[in-house]
């Protein structure tokens, strides 16, 4: 009669140890897969902030391409994406950055660019400084 309670008790406590561990290993999975941001700031060729500037960005294979827009701050933020290897532009009244390559975002982490609008086929009026006529 002993031996049964025995048995059952360490069933139960096997059981108990079996549950725990898989209710760890399903716990852990999502923090492996956990989401990161993007963020930053658009710069012009005069040093200010960019108000409503595109950001362009897509993995650096080239797919899934996407495109979110400044605040009036010039600042950006992209929530949410999958731990990934990135490729990012931005452009704003005529003006483009430089393609900031293998932009690396690993689970969970939060990572901030600045990016420097500075080709133009033409500089826009917006970026020119005019000067008084001389007289």
């Amino acid at each position: 009669m002993r031996t049964k309670r025995m048995r059952r008790k360490h069933l139960c406590i096997m059981a108990l140890l079996l549950a725990l561990a898989a209710a760890h290993g399903v716990s852990a999975a999502p923090q492996s897969r956990a989401n990161a941001t993007l963020s930053g700031v658009v710069i012009g060729p005069d040093d200010k902030p960019v108000a409503h500037a595109s950001v362009s960005y897509q993995s650096a294979d080239g797919s899934a391409p996407h495109v979110v827009h400044t605040d009036s701050q010039g600042r950006f933020t992209i929530p949410k994406l999958k731990a990934d290897i990135y490729d990012i532009r931005a452009s704003g009244k005529g003006v483009f950055s430089d393609w900031e390559k293998n932009v690396n975002l690993r689970p969970g982490q939060t990572k901030s660019v600045t990016l420097h609008l500075i080709y133009a086929k033409k500089i826009p009026k917006a970026y020119v400084n005019s000067k008084p006529a001389q007289q």
